[in-house]
C-alpha cells in the first residue's frame, strides 16, 4: 500500500506564485506615477530632469556592474527603476541633476549590488542614497525654492512655532522634495498598491498611528502653545515632510522590513517613535529617512524575537 502512494520529494520552494518580483516592482512604479506627475506639475522642468537623471543612472549602474561582474542582467525586474525613481522623489527640485545621479550610483552600487543584489541589501537603497547626499551636500539638499522664493518648508516652520496652512500641505502646493509634497497623490498610489495586494496596512498603519500618538503626547513639550492631541498640529505633521512617502513606499520594502506579522507591528511602532523623536527633539525638522534606516538595522533582531517557534522536536510542545 505504501509503495503505491510514494511521496515525490523535491527541493524548496514548493509553493509557486504567478506574480513575480518584476510584476510587483512594475506596480510600485505605477503607484509612484501620481506623486511623480504632481511633482513635475508643481516644480516644472527641473523636477522632470531630476527624475530622469536618477532613474536612468540607477538602471545604467545596475546594468554596467552586472555586465562587468558577468552576472545575470536584472534590470528588467524594475527594482532599479523603483530605486532611482524614489531617489528622485526625495530630491529637492533645485538640486543639480548630477547630484541625484550620484545618489543613484551610491544606492545601487554600494547598498544594493555590493551586498548581493535584490533581496540581499540590509537597508533601503533609496533612503541610504538620500542620507548619503544629505551628509555630503547638506546645503543643497536642504535648500528649497517655491514660486521663485527661497524659504523653509512648512515642517521647518512648524518646528519654529510658526503657523502653517494644512490644506496647502495636503494638496502639495508647498516647498519640499519632488515627491513628498502632495499627500493626495501619495495616497492615490498607496490605495492602488493595497488593492493590488502588494502592501497591506500593517506597517504603514502602525507607523502612522504610533507617530500620531507620540506627536499628540509630546508635541506640547516642543511648542507650549500646542495642546495635547491638537488636531491642526497633528494634521500638519502628517502632511509635512516625507512621512507619507516613507510610510507607504519605503517602510514597506519587502527586503528591509520584517516578514513576520508581529514583527511588522513592532517595526511600525519603532518607526513611529523614532520619527517623532527626530522631529520633535532632533536638530532637523525631518526624521523619516533616518528612522527607517535605523529600523532596517533592527529588522534581524525583530524577526529573531517574533519568529514563531516550531512545534515538535526542538520546539514548543
Amino acid at each position: 500500500m505504501l509503495s503505491e502512494n510514494k511521496l515525490k520529494m523535491s527541493s524548496s520552494p514548493h509553493i509557486r506564485e504567478k506574480i513575480t518580483s518584476g510584476n510587483i516592482m512594475l506596480m510600485v512604479v505605477i503607484a509612484l506615477l501620481p506623486a511623480s506627475g504632481f511633482g513635475i506639475y508643481n516644480f516644472g522642468l527641473p523636477a522632470l530632469i531630476m527624475l530622469i537623471s536618477t532613474t536612468l543612472s540607477a538602471v545604467l549602474t545596475e546594468y554596467i556592474y552586472e555586465k562587468l561582474m558577468h552576472k545575470k542582467i536584472t534590470i528588467n525586474d524594475f527594482s532599479a527603476v523603483v530605486t532611482g525613481l524614489l531617489i528622485g522623489l526625495n530630491m529637492p527640485p533645485t538640486a543639480p541633476w548630477w547630484m541625484g545621479a550620484l545618489g543613484s550610483v551610491f544606492g545601487i552600487l554600494v547598498v544594493k549590488q555590493l551586498f548581493g543584489g535584490l533581496g540581499q541589501n540590509f537597508m533601503n537603497p533609496a533612503l541610504a542614497a538620500r542620507c548619503f547626499l544629505l551628509i555630503s551636500f547638506t546645503g543643497q539638499m536642504t535648500s528649497f525654492v517655491y514660486d521663485g522664493m527661497t524659504g523653509p518648508t512648512p515642517l521647518a516652520m512648524l518646528k519654529n512655532g510658526e503657523v502653517v496652512d494644512s490644506m496647502k500641505m495636503l494638496i502639495g502646493t508647498i516647498p519640499g522634495t519632488i515627491g513628498e509634497t502632495s499627500v493626495v497623490a501619495i495616497i492615490i498610489g498607496a490605495v492602488f498598491l493595497i488593492l493590488m495586494g502588494v502592501i497591506d496596512l500593517r506597517i504603514p498603519g502602525t507607523y502612522i498611528a504610533t507617530f500620531i500618538i507620540f506627536i499628540g503626547i509630546f508635541g506640547h513639550f516642543q511648542n507650549p502653545d500646542v495642546g495635547f492631541f491638537d488636531p491642526q498640529y497633528i494634521t500638519a505633521h502628517l502632511c509635512g515632510g516625507g512621512l507619507m512617502l516613507g510610510a507607504w513606499f519605503m517602510a514597506t520594502d519587502y527586503v528591509t522590513s520584517p516578514i513576520t506579522k508581529k514583527g511588522q507591528l513592532v517595526y511600525g511602532v519603532l518607526l513611529g517613535i523614532l520619527t517623532g523623536l527626530f522631529r520633535l527633539f532632533g536638530g532637523s525638522a525631518e526624521g523619516v529617512s533616518y528612522a527607517i534606516i535605523i529600523g532596517n538595522l533592527f529588522v534581524p533582531l525583530i524577526e529573531r524575537v517574533t519568529l514563531p517557534k516550531p512545534f515538535g522536536k526542538g520546539g514548543e510542545k
